[in-house]
């Protein structure tokens, strides 16, 4: 198998199949993901396949495919593969002539392939064909969170702003980090206008959010909080640039941190 290459590894949104934004990306049809995946298999396209909420990866590449499922190349570190094993989701992300595919397999079991170990998963239910790449998410800082004040509206009448920071960013919306207690303010298709995105080089954003969804995430740590994504409404030309500069200099950074790991 090739040796990873560090600088192109980029996390996959671990949550697409949850949120409205990229449902128009999304096949469902089982011959229309048998084909994109036998196309990544004759390509030779690497994958990445994530687990553990995306803290855990390894490179692979499909062997074989069919109706009844998937089978994948081993990892290289056997440790992982066994950690792999185990696990009951996993998210793989690969490129195909430069379009990102990204696909969920509920769990793997080990097998042999041509005399060889592989892993076998039951066909993907659904698999995202983004052909916008600026449309993927990309990750904010976690030790200086970018923040976004949102204006609440009581019931009462009353008014609030709520101070929420960025999981990530994208030039379709954010995700947000809200507590339990937050999440009653944020049903599904909420227009949220006045919203204010502050920028780590100080650029303030005014902009109207469309609520799309919202689940609860529990970290490894036992940490629970819930991620509210967030679609921009009406976001004007000039102000959507000045997203795309910052998503292209956080990728920038992820990729000088990740090749000095290498």
């Amino acid at each position: 198998m090739a040796a990873p290459n560090m600088q192109e590894h980029a996390s996959p949104n671990m949550h697409l199949e949850d949120t409205d934004i990229y449902s128009q990306y999304l096949l469902h049809s089982q011959t229309e993901i048998v084909f994109v995946l036998r196309d990544a298999m004759k390509r030779g396209c690497m994958l990445t396949a994530y687990f553990d909420a995306g803290e855990s990866f390894f490179l692979t590449s499909i062997l074989a495919v069919s109706p009844e499922g998937v089978t994948l190349d081993y990892g290289g570190d056997e440790a992982v593969n066994q950690r792999a094993l185990r696990t009951s989701r996993l998210v793989c992300l690969t490129s195909i002539d430069r379009v990102k595919v990204q696909f969920a397999l509920n769990g793997l079991t080990g097998i042999q392939y041509e005399g060889r170990p592989a892993f076998f998963s039951a066909l993907p239910e659904t698999l995202l064909r983004l052909q916008r790449r600026e449309y993927f998410r990309v990750g904010t800082p976690i030790a200086n969170p970018v923040k976004c004040d949102i204006p609440i509206h009581k019931a009462d009448g009353s008014d609030m702003v709520f101070q929420i920071p960025l999981i990530d960013i994208s030039a379709g919306g954010i995700g947000l980090s809200a507590t339990t207690e937050q999440v009653t303010f944020f049903e599904p298709n909420r227009v949220m206008e006045g919203c204010l995105l502050f920028l780590h080089d100080g650029t303030e954003i005014t902009m109207s959010l469309v609520v799309r969804s919202a689940f609860e995430v529990t970290t490894r740590s036992g940490l629970r909080y819930i991620r509210v994504g967030c679609e921009y409404q009406d976001l004007r030309a000039s102000l959507l640039n000045i997203i795309q500069r910052y998503i292209t200099r956080l990728e920038r950074e992820r990729k000088i941190r990740l090749a000095g790991m290498v």
